[in-house]
């Protein structure tokens, strides 16, 4: 008699279906596990047979195998431990095989018979949902699985003795309730910066149609927490987003006790980052830092501190909106639409645009164009606003708090990101949400501004020697600039304030 468990393989956020058979025969005494595992698959062999023992039942003196079909799909992790020891139960007859039938089954196992939290439970739950089967998970994981659907059952026991009791009717396990995780401490609002009204706007834009944006300036200038106000004037997620940054965020093992976060996402990797911290990978292939940004802020400080190569590994996910992890034994996508904010300093001492700086080892000029010559065009290109932050003088420190927070920005940033979604959702985009994420084809329409804006356009294009993806990204921000002012026609004047916030990184780029 063969015992079927059925459970899942995860590639990317996608949770492929994987059958437990548990086979128990007459003879050699071995516990075999096949089916193309990885190494913590292998070592379930010995957590179960603790876990079963501590429970009270012992292996029977024959010959076990476990096959985890299909054989040819690689399996990692040890959310198998659960299925496996409930499917070695149902065999010996510990618990009804036919109560199992209608569950999918993850979850590691502990020595003492507890079982423990394991990654992947939200995207399982939402397999489990559309097989029409429900969920058996660990407790800590049960709130996460919740928030699959109402109607999905979910059991999720402390330990195998606590299920087994369920399972007789000794015991009932009360459905777990969805979760939020409590939002912890106040988060930084532009109230609280003094001075810096032009970086303000440019962060507003910025939020506004979802560009991306590099501050250039000295340090103690207040570019990190700028950057960190960013999260403070975004629109809350939709339903939609929340899922999908949970999604990734389960994969990763990231869910605190199984508690989603209706917070945007905020990333701020340290410089010394490797490529597959920020764009994913490693032996098994999993999710970096800029698809746990998705939907969310990555914020990059000291961005030439970078190496070159981890940040040209940006250009193509900052396009596409996701990530291709590819390695020998693995091919998976991660979903990866952040919105990137950068600070950085003019050069390597940080103050060669101060007023009668003068560098101790070259010309001011040249020791800029070396510092940011670490810095891709490509990678330039695909940054919206190029916004230069001055020192903060001490008069500005001591003028009054702003009267102007988040809260107010926040308000001006919804009702123009609405206007956007309502003109994407007429156009038949309803996944566009911002202008950032428009399509070169459908901006040309609707981003074309008035004569005197087409004609500013076309001068700057020939000045400052604009690319393809310049000019319509150029669109998109005056678009965006519009929208903030409720305007249905991109004049002459948004143009120009477009054009203003990328005529000085042109200039960097010709003078180097």
């Amino acid at each position: 008699m063969v015992v079927r468990i059925a459970t899942v393989a995860f590639e990317g956020i996608e949770a492929r279906p994987v059958d437990v058979q548990v086979q128990i025969a007459p003879g050699n005494v071995v516990f075999t596990v096949v089916g193309l595992g990885d190494k913590a698959v292998a070592e379930s062999r010995e957590r179960v047979r603790s876990a079963l023992i501590a429970s009270g039942l012992a292996l029977p003196a024959k010959r076990i195998t476990v096959n985890l079909a299909p054989a040819d799909l690689p399996k990692e992790g040890s959310h198998y431990d659960l299925p496996i020891a409930l499917g070695i139960m149902a065999a010996i007859g510990a618990i009804p095989a036919d109560m199992l039938s209608s569950y999918l089954v993850l979850g590691e196992l502990a020595l003492d018979g507890t079982i423990t939290s394991v990654a992947g439970v939200l995207p399982a739950a939402i397999a489990a949902n559309s097989q029409g089967l429900g969920l058996i998970c660990p407790k800590n994981c049960g709130p996460e699985a919740a928030w699959a659907s109402e109607t999905l059952d979910v059991l999720a026991p402390a330990s195998l003795i606590q299920l087994a009791n369920h399972f007789k009717g000794t015991q009932v396990l009360a459905r777990p309730r969805p979760a939020i995780f409590p939002a912890s401490g106040r988060m930084p609002d532009l109230g609280d910066i003094k001075g810096q009204e032009s970086a303000k706007r440019a962060l507003e834009i910025a939020a506004a149609g979802g560009h991306n944006i590099l501050f250039n300036g000295p340090p103690g200038s207040g570019k990190s927490m700028l950057a960190a106000c960013l999260p403070s004037i975004l629109p809350p997620m939709t339903p939609a987003e929340l899922l999908e940054v949970s999604l990734v965020h389960s994969i990763a093992g990231a869910l605190a006790n199984g508690q989603l976060t209706d917070r945007r996402p905020f990333r701020a990797p340290h410089h010394s980052a490797s490529m597959p911290a920020l764009v994913g990978g490693g032996t098994h292939a999993r999710p970096g830092e800029i698809s746990l940004a998705h939907n969310g802020v990555l914020f990059l400080d000291e961005l030439p501190e970078f190496q070159a190569q981890v940040l040209d590994s940006l250009r193509q996910p900052l396009e596409l909106g996701e990530v291709m992890v590819a390695r020998a034994n693995h091919r998976v996508t991660y979903p990866a639409r952040f919105q990137l904010v950068a600070a950085m300093n003019p050069c390597r001492c940080g103050h060669a645009l101060d007023p009668g700086f003068a560098c101790n080892r070259q010309p001011n000029a040249r020791c800029i164009a070396q510092y940011q010559a670490r810095l891709s065009g490509p990678l330039l290109d695909r940054i919206d606003l190029h916004i230069e932050v001055a020192a903060v003088s001490a008069a500005d420190l001591m003028l009054p708090t702003p009267a102007e927070g988040s809260a107010a920005v926040a308000l001006r940033v919804a009702a123009a990101r609405e206007r956007q979604r309502l003109r994407y959702t007429a156009l038949g985009l309803p996944h566009v949400t911002c202008n950032a994420a428009a399509p070169p084809a459908i901006i040309e329409s609707i981003g074309r501004p008035d004569p005197a804006g087409l004609e500013l356009i076309r001068d700057a294009s020939e000045r400052l020697r604009l690319s393809a993806r310049g000019f319509h990204r150029l669109l998109k921000l005056a678009r965006t600039i519009a929208d903030l002012d409720g305007a249905e026609t991109v004049s002459s004047l948004h143009m120009a304030e477009a054009l203003s916030y990328r005529t000085d990184y042109t200039g960097q780029q010709n003078a180097a």
